[in-house]
């Protein structure tokens, strides 16, 4: 028998892509400067990929924490319930981004996610992930730059909020998502909106009338093409200014 046929069989197309080093966002995610047999080693203790339908929660407030969740496909919310019961949206994840990270003080979940659209994404038991951290340390302080990132556009975006008028919000808003799809690959100026009108004015705290007619607004002013949910950024400089109010508001 030839010794080819002992050979460990050739990874499959599938295989590889459902690697991290076969992952687009893998220069997003965990796996950001590390070499081939750190990812590897990375790669081995994710758990499962799991896919996640339009509006099912991936956790729950106050669900036990175990288990860290790269985003690989689709789009989520982050939200919180209110004394009132009503929800508080907290943020809005992509591709690229950890989900989770709220519950590794308190061994609990403080929010709750749910998918925007059908998702996907890659399941990392925090344990073997800290054990990793140990023989890996340039996988901590990656761990520790995104960890960072996330805690700086949480209180930026809250201090931001607060001094600004209605249209700076949303174009501050529409500023960011186009940053965070050009690193990602994606077009600047063209991409489809994955939340309502009612989730954009939750999070900004606008009502969804407000929104409505911003959107509107920009749109007439030559500065957005918007139908729908499918937005175009006609004038980025233009929005952006209009985010850091150094143009007036209409």
């Amino acid at each position: 028998m030839s010794s080819l046929s002992n050979a460990a069989p050739a990874p499959t197309v599938q295989a590889l892509q459902a690697s991290c080093a076969g992952c687009s966002m893998h220069q997003l995610c965990l796996p950001m400067g590390l070499d081939d047999a750190e990812m590897l080693r990375l790669d081995q203790i994710i758990g499962r990929r799991r896919r996640i339908k339009r509006d099912q929660s991936l956790y729950r407030v106050g669900d036990t924490f175990g288990t860290l969740y790269a985003i690989r496909l689709g789009h989520f919310k982050t939200f919180q319930i209110n004394s009132n019961g009503s929800q508080q949206i907290t943020g809005f994840q992509m591709a690229g981004e950890l989900l989770g990270m709220d519950a590794i003080g308190t061994g609990h979940h403080q929010c709750e996610a749910v998918a925007l659209e059908d998702s996907e994404v890659c399941e990392i038991p925090f344990n073997r992930l800290e054990e990793l951290f140990q023989d890996m340390p340039v996988l901590l302080r990656q761990f520790h730059r995104i960890m960072s990132r996330e805690i700086s556009r949480e209180h930026g975006v809250m201090l931001a909020l607060n001094n600004m008028s209605a249209q700076q919000k949303l174009a501050a808003f529409l500023v960011n998502l186009s940053s965070r799809y050009v690193t990602r690959g994606y077009s600047a100026t063209r991409f489809q909106l994955r939340m309502t009108r009612e989730e954009i004015g939750n999070y900004l705290g606008l009502a969804v009338e407000s929104v409505s007619r911003l959107l509107s607004s920009l749109k007439k002013n030559g500065v957005i093409e918007v139908n729908h949910r499918d937005l175009e950024l006609l004038d980025l400089a233009q929005l952006r200014s209009i985010a850091l109010g150094t143009v007036p508001c209409a």
